[in-house]
Order: C-alpha cells, then structure tokens, then sequence
C-alpha cells in the first residue's frame, strides 16, 4: 500500500530548493533561481511557503548596499526529504 506523500514537496519548485539545500551547507537566491528555472518572484514564494513550515532558513543580509538572500535546509526539512522519498519507493510495485 502507497505511503503519503507530503504535498509540500510535490511541487517541483519546492523539491528542486529542498533538494539542492540537502547537498550544501547554504546556498543564495541567485544559484537556487538558477537551479529551479523560476522566476524571481515565483522562488520568493516558494521560499516563503517552505520557511514558515520550518524546511529552511532564510537568512537576509546586505553585501556592498546589495541586499543578499542566503537559504539552508533544517533538522525538519531533512527529514521530511528522506521521508518523502521512502514513501514514493512505496508507489514503485513490481511486477
């Protein structure tokens, strides 16, 4: 029997973020716009939406007057990563 998954993750915006946080220590807007393929202000939300469930920290500075975006994956967001990916090789039946 299928496990959930977390709907959260579903979107591709949201996995690509969490996924390429889980490889780094932090990462900045521009690499992640760059990753997910998304526009500026499409990232900012998603970012949002995975900061108030506790999946990343989002950490805003200024660099040379510039104000700079830098994100890292949680406790929470980790395990809610490996969580959904146990729970898709649920869907996998073999046959």
């Amino acid at each position: 029997m299928p496990k959930p998954l977390d709907k959260l993750l579903l979107n591709p915006v949201r996995l690509t973020i969490v996924s390429t946080l889980m490889g780094v220590a932090e990462c900045d807007f521009n690499y992640l716009k760059k990753v997910t393929e998304t526009t500026q202000g499409n990232l900012s939300i998603q970012l949002k939406k995975l900061s108030e469930e506790n999946y990343i920290r989002i950490r805003k500075t200024f660099e040379n007057n510039y104000p700079k975006t830098n994100c890292s994956i949680t406790a929470r967001g980790k395990k809610c990563f490996e969580t959904f990916f146990i729970n898709l090789q649920s869907y996998h039946t073999k046959g």
